[in-house]
Order: structure tokens, then C-alpha cells, then sequence
């Protein structure tokens, strides 16, 4: 057996677990779906820093430019980065994944203020550190960020891309969107821009980002198998943060 089918067999129960949460059939109402869209955006925010994090570390995003010794896994990450910040929109306008998704908030009708908020207070202080007790926010949420940008500042390249990989939005399973799809005919619901998200989300991942990213882990994981139990470990992690943020939604639906 590869090391990364291993990664992924040791995985695969509480993936499982987290696949089959029992969150997605209870958003039966439009309420539970905005609540659910108003905490969630923030693990879709954090996303990208894991990614750009990946960026500065495999690749060269300095002046003056020097080459970066990580020509397979630069390349990878930088496809991955052209899709998640410059995709686009229905119409054709250029969009990143956060955008879309924030867009599709305010078309279903959700509350984007908290969000907004703290994407002005980071842009203000340039820290996340410095800027996540500046709003007042669910702890099991906030406890997911603080976890992502644990694995951040580790600068632990193997272990980034295994969170990265097996920990984020590639779990929202393809039940998510009927179910989106089912509410938008039931109820007053503009969810033609979440759908659109969703669907992108499931191509990309599915058929590009997914196997590009297991290539990058093989790759920066190579035959040190410190790395591989460090990826393994910090990827469970991911997936049990997911969970209890699940857990917490799920517990608070009226």
C-alpha cells in the first residue's frame, strides 16, 4: 500500500463520519440554512489562507524574485490558487470562492455583517492574531480558525497540504445541493448564486483539485514517514475541528 491510500484509509472513518452528519438533513427550512451559511463562512474565509499560505511558502511572492525549489508542488499550488481566488461568477466577472459564496449570503437572505466586519477589522491590522477577539463570535468557531492558523504558523509545508487537502470544503457532500435545490422550490429562496458555489466547488475538487493536491502531499511527504504521521495527525484534527463545528450548528437550529 502507497503511503497516501494509507493516509487516506486512516482517514476514512471519521471522514465518513463527518460526510454522513446528520446537519445536512436537518437543514429543512430557510432559517437553519442561514444560520448554517453565517457561521460556515467563516471556515470558507480561512480556506483561503490556507491556500495562500502554501503559496508563500512553495513559491516565490517577493520582490526581487528568486526561483523557489519546489517546482512540482509551487506548480500545483498555483493552479489550485487561479481557480479559489480568480474563478468566476455566473456572468463571467472574475470571483474568488469567498466572494461567490458571500455573494450567494446576500441573495438567500443571510446576515453578512459579522463576516464583513472582521474582513475590514483583518484589513485594517493586517493580523489574525490581533483581530479575532475584535468580534464577538461562537467559540466553537472561532476555535476552528484558531486551529487552521495554528497549522498556518507551523510552516510545516507537508502538514498545510494534508489540512488542506482532507479537512475543508470537498466534505460538504453532493446531498448539500439537492437539498439547497429542494428548499429553493419550497421556500423564498434566491439560490441560484449558493448552487452555482456548490456545483463549482464539487467539479473542481472532484475532477482537479483533489488529485492535484494528493500529489502535492506525496510529494512534500516523500518517504519521511515523520512527515506522513504528522500529516495523518494534523489531518484528523481537521476533520474532528469540523465536526464539533457541525456539532455546535447543528445543535443551535431552531
Amino acid at each position: 500500500m502507497q503511503l497516501i491510500d494509507k493516509l487516506e484509509k486512516d482517514l476514512s472513518e471519521t471522514r465518513s463520519k463527518l460526510i454522513s452528519h446528520p446537519i445536512y438533513n436537518a437543514l429543512n427550512s430557510k432559517e437553519r440554512l442561514l444560520f448554517f451559511m453565517e457561521n460556515h463562512v467563516f471556515a470558507v474565509w480561512d480556506f483561503m489562507s490556507l491556500i495562500k499560505s502554501l503559496q508563500i511558502n512553495l513559491t516565490c511572492v517577493d520582490v526581487p524574485w528568486t526561483p523557489n525549489e519546489n517546482n512540482f508542488a509551487g506548480k500545483l499550488v498555483n493552479e489550485i490558487v487561479l481557480a479559489e481566488e480568480s474563478d468566476i461568477d455566473p456572468e463571467g466577472n472574475p470571483k474568488s470562492h469567498f466572494e461567490l459564496y458571500l455573494d450567494s449570503m446576500r441573495l438567500v437572505g443571510a446576515n453578512t455583517k459579522k463576516i464583513e466586519s472582521f474582513i475590514e477589522i483583518i484589513n485594517q491590522t493586517k493580523s489574525y492574531k490581533n483581530s479575532i477577539n475584535k468580534i464577538t463570535l461562537p467559540t466553537p468557531v472561532k476555535d476552528f480558525m484558531d486551529f487552521t492558523f495554528e497549522i498556518i504558523n507551523s510552516k510545516k509545508n507537508h502538514v498545510i497540504a494534508s489540512v488542506f487537502t482532507f479537512g475543508r470544503e470537498d466534505l460538504i457532500p453532493d446531498m448539500f445541493v439537492e437539498i439547497v435545490k429542494k428548499l429553493s422550490k419550497n421556500e423564498d429562496l434566491n439560490s441560484d448564486l449558493l448552487i452555482y458555489y456548490l456545483d463549482r466547488h464539487i467539479e473542481l475538487d472532484g475532477d482537479e483539485h483533489g488529485p492535484m493536491a494528493l500529489k502535492m502531499i506525496n510529494h512534500l511527504c516523500g518517504d519521511d514517514k515523520d512527515k506522513w504521521n504528522e500529516a495523518t495527525e494534523a489531518s484528523l484534527k481537521a476533520l474532528e475541528m469540523r465536526i464539533k463545528l457541525w456539532d455546535f450548528i447543528h445543535s443551535n437550529l431552531n
